[in-house]
């Protein structure tokens, strides 16, 4: 069972697919059982359907995995990006420690879209 959640601070669109197949193979299921009251996840189910559905209108990549980062997380992400790609030395002082990351975290959202999972903002590109 994948999980998927507004808990989390990285999604990957393929998780999120997963999830949905996942839930309606359940919902499926209950149904050819006779038994459509015992799926009890249908609120996750639209919910995630409905991310999927704003998301992919932005991204045609969605099927190939999408990373989805949680807005309270973007700045965190913004950080880890710049020492991934080699922006800052290893070695960091003056000046660079003073680099204002929100500002930088701001800068970097322009490029990405951003689709709400129940009420949570995540960015993609």
């Amino acid at each position: 069972m994948s999980t998927v959640d507004n808990y989390q601070d990285i999604l990957d669109s393929r998780d999120v697919d997963s999830r949905i197949e996942e839930l309606e193979a359940e919902r499926d299921a209950a149904v050819e059982d006779g038994n459509p009251d015992d799926f009890t996840d249908g609120e996750e189910l639209a919910a995630l359907v409905a991310f999927r559905d704003e998301a992919d209108g932005y991204c045609s990549d969605w099927q190939y995995g999408v990373t989805l980062i949680r807005d309270s997380y973007f700045k965190a992400y913004a950080q880890e990006l710049a020492d991934d790609i080699g922006a800052l030395e290893k070695d960091t002082q003056w000046p660079y420690t003073c680099i204002d990351w929100d500002q930088a975290a701001r800068e970097l959202q322009m490029d990405y879209s951003s689709a709400e999972l129940d009420g949570v903002t995540y960015w993609f590109q």
